[in-house]
């Protein structure tokens, strides 16, 4: 069973995130977990995608395709990290999050800033813990 927490006593979730943030996930009694490594813009015959957006959407392609190979959906979704290499790229994270993987049920997520990732043409990497 999952449950959002976002007590009186912290700040409220602005309304422009309250379809792609919780404060926190509970999870009692889950029958599986799923940890990802990060997935980055990478398509699928081994290339990095040129822009943030498109890299943006390849990495949760990824993600996606990791939880359907789990039996699992974006609902399943407990905590996603996301890792910028560029923040100007903050607005359109917002944008394709809200678009692609907006709910009323968000997972916990932490976005952060990065000086670099793992090869100097990766602008995003997500991670994602999902259960059920």
């Amino acid at each position: 069973m999952l449950k959002r927490l976002a007590p009186d006593t912290i700040r409220k979730v602005p309304q422009t995130f309250q379809k792609i943030y919780s404060h926190a996930v509970e999870i009692t009694a889950a029958e599986r977990l799923l940890f990802m490594a990060g997935q980055i813009g990478v398509a699928p015959d081994g290339k990095a995608l040129e822009s943030f957006d498109e890299q943006c959407h390849q990495a949760m392609a990824n993600v996606e395709a990791l939880l359907s190979d789990a039996g699992m959906t974006q609902a399943d979704m407990l905590r996603v990290t996301y890792y910028l290499t560029n923040a100007e790229d903050l607005p359109s994270l917002g944008k394709i999050r809200n678009t692609r993987w907006g709910s009323d049920q968000p997972p916990a997520v932490t976005t952060l800033v990065v000086a670099a990732l793992a090869a100097p043409e990766l602008l995003v990497e997500i991670e994602v813990v999902a259960g059920i």
